[in-house]
């Protein structure tokens, strides 16, 4: 079977809204999920202010019964951009958010770095991989009631992502810069983090991979913590 018909037939189980309410979460996620909440005050207050117009425009889709799709945008869909996903469908889950279908795409595509997959999987998600090619695919577990995320390298437009009536979230300045404008994106959020890929091989790679984790992990929740508040 060819990589393009296997991403095909894993369509269903990549774009499936999260099932969030009553969601089931291993003990250790839901530690690390309080420990982050705990941490909304570390917030600055102008960073704050950017998430919450993300927050605005899920708050927007919510009133209206519309679906939430949020496309988190990186140069080579290998680190944050997969995290902006994985956690953005956490935070949805915790807060109750119904209809959320969170992606990630790059300008390019390379591989889900194995160095962002083992920060994930410390902070208590359950991550197994399937393939093991250039490009291997994941099934991230965060819920018994939630089906699992698909997770591989992708250029952003690419399926299973959507080609209109999404949000996209750029992750990384340089995804940021080169795309000013993203074709079929309702409105495009520059939210960008440091590049923990500086650190890869040295004595603080885990430790600074973990913190951006933790980074991504606390913001999301804090944009859906607001969507929360405002439901109808």
């Amino acid at each position: 079977m060819t990589k393009m018909l296997i991403f095909a037939c894993l369509l269903i189980s990549t774009n499936t809204p999260s099932e969030t309410k009553g969601a089931s979460m291993s003990e250790s996620l839901q530690s690390y999920i309080h420990q982050r909440q705990a941490e909304f005050d570390d917030i600055p207050t102008e960073r704050r202010q950017q998430l919450e117009q993300l927050a605005a425009y899920i708050s927007t889709q919510v009133q209206a019964k519309k679906p939430v799709r949020l496309n988190f945008i990186c140069t080579h869909n290998s680190r944050r951009s997969h995290m902006g996903q994985i956690w953005g469908a956490v935070a949805a889950a915790t807060y109750g958010i119904d209809n959320v279908q969170t992606y990630s795409g790059g300008t390019e595509a390379t591989a889900f770095n194995p160095r962002a997959v083992a920060a994930l999987r410390r902070a208590g998600l359950n991550i197994k991989q399937t393939t093991n090619d250039e490009n291997p695919i994941y099934h991230i577990e965060y819920s018994k009631d939630a089906m699992p995320i698909t997770s591989f390298s992708k250029v952003y437009d690419q399926a299973p992502n959507p080609k209109r009536d999404f949000a996209a979230i750029m992750t990384c300045s340089s995804a940021d810069k080169a795309c000013p404008a993203v074709p079929g994106a309702d409105q495009r959020f520059a939210i960008t983090y440091e590049d923990p890929k500086a650190f890869d091989g040295t004595d603080k790679e885990a430790a600074m991979y973990d913190q951006r984790s933790a980074q991504i992990a606390r913001e999301l929740l804090y944009v859906f913590s607001k969507v929360g508040s405002k439901k109808p």
